[in-house]
């Protein structure tokens, strides 16, 4: 991660983290309060493949304050739906969040396969304004999106969503409300043990 902080730092670039996620109508398990001797039961709906994918960005500069940048693509379970992200979805993202900070991106991702896709790389490359580097293989403890996710899929536990679209304009609203709280980005983080300050 040295590395990664240097070019940062030698570009005066936004360091940015990137992850992905999911959530279906099936709510993630959790505990909440119910009276002595009668368990709480929520009925959910878990029918059929419905699901929400998020891929996030956490951007992080020095005297800047740190900023999430997100994009949703909501799976109705019909036969043309996209699934998830593919290579044009990432870099549209990638240059959305170009144009809201401003600056070069020296990006830490993983290693999923679209990640890494010879299409991703002819993408990057003709981005002058991108460098990529890859995370640690089995190290989702140094990607601080992990935790947004985390806290995310924490605040939807004792909630009820019976259509997609319920769904949907849920995660938006905790990723929004994340979103005007830095110090809580800042947390997540610092949380990885990583300081973004150049060396």
């Amino acid at each position: 991660m040295a590395a990664d902080k240097k070019t940062a730092g030698d570009l005066g670039a936004w360091l940015c983290f990137e992850d992905e996620a999911g959530q279906g109508l099936r709510p993630p398990r959790g505990r909440t309060w119910g009276r002595r001797g009668h368990t709480p039961i929520v009925t959910v709906t878990s029918q059929g493949t419905h699901r929400v994918s998020i891929a996030g960005l956490l951007a992080t500069r020095p005297g800047h304050t740190t900023r999430l940048i997100y994009r949703t693509i909501t799976y109705h379970g019909r036969k043309n739906d996209k699934k998830g992200f593919d290579e044009t979805d990432y870099i549209r993202l990638l240059d959305a969040a170009h144009q809201q900070l401003g600056g070069p991106i020296v990006l830490v991702w993983d290693n999923l396969n679209t990640h890494l896709s010879k299409r991703m790389r002819h993408l990057v490359q003709a981005r002058d304004w991108l460098t990529v580097f890859q995370l640690p293989a089995h190290a989702p403890e140094l990607n601080p999106v992990e935790a947004i996710w985390s806290h995310m899929k924490k605040s939807l536990i004792n909630l009820t969503k019976r259509t997609i679209g319920q769904l949907t304009r849920l995660v938006k609203t905790r990723l929004k409300r994340m979103q005007y709280r830095p110090e809580l980005l800042t947390g997540f983080l610092t949380r990885t043990g990583l300081d973004p300050r150049p060396p």
